[in-house]
């Protein structure tokens, strides 16, 4: 269910015995993808590691596999047509060709991508995603901007635009990497996310 305020979200419950346990999200969003293009019902999984688990505070026990409970949500699930091409992700959908210069779009599910609070209001049960976009901040700011990335204070930023949303479409002016979950799945002009809310049971 859709995280709500002042109400209590995940529960404690046992984990499936034949439950598949991943080290990260970008090997789950493997199998869910595959399910997707299926047309399939996703699968529950275990999640050992990765930005979605850091940012719900796992994981909760030391061997998914063996627990008697573990924390148990269910997620939403970022997707997005990147130039006609299908792709989901659980974390992040980054494209940059640096930090330091041009374009800049995040997409984020989770708040955290690596050491750095990048969006620190995102929630992956919330049935937004928080999109943060910058083109015309100056070398300087952004300098100041990435250290201040591991306590999430570089927002607000008049340079920075940031907004949470269920959908939306973004251009570039050159083909952009783009990375979800951490892994680079080519470049791309067009991109069209969106939020598949209360997607995915995972255990952490």
């Amino acid at each position: 269910m859709t995280v709500e305020k002042n109400t209590d979200w995940g529960r404690q419950a046992r984990p499936p015995r034949d439950l598949a346990v991943f080290d990260d999200s970008a090997a789950a969003v493997a199998v869910l993808a595959n399910a997707r293009r299926a047309n399939e019902p996703l699968p529950p999984i275990g999640l050992r590691g990765g930005d979605l688990v850091r940012t719900l505070g796992g994981p909760t026990v030391p061997d998914l596999t063996t627990a008697e409970t573990a924390l148990h949500v269910t997620v939403d699930l970022g997707a997005v047509l990147a130039d006609g091409h299908l792709h989901w992700f659980l974390d992040h959908l980054v494209a940059r060709r640096a930090w330091l210069r041009g374009q800049i779009l995040v997409a984020a599910n989770a708040a955290f991508l690596g050491a750095w609070n990048i969006a620190p209001r995102a929630h992956p049960g919330d049935g937004k995603l928080d999109t943060i976009e910058t083109s015309s901040m100056s070398a300087g700011d952004r300098w100041k901007a990435r250290r201040r990335l591991s306590t999430g204070t570089h927002l607000p930023h008049p340079d920075i635009r940031m907004r949470r949303t269920s959908a939306a479409q973004f251009g570039f002016d050159t083909p952009t990497p783009v990375w979800l979950d951490g892994r680079q799945i080519g470049r791309f002009t067009s991109l069209s996310v969106r939020i598949e809310a209360d997607a995915v049971d995972v255990w952490l």
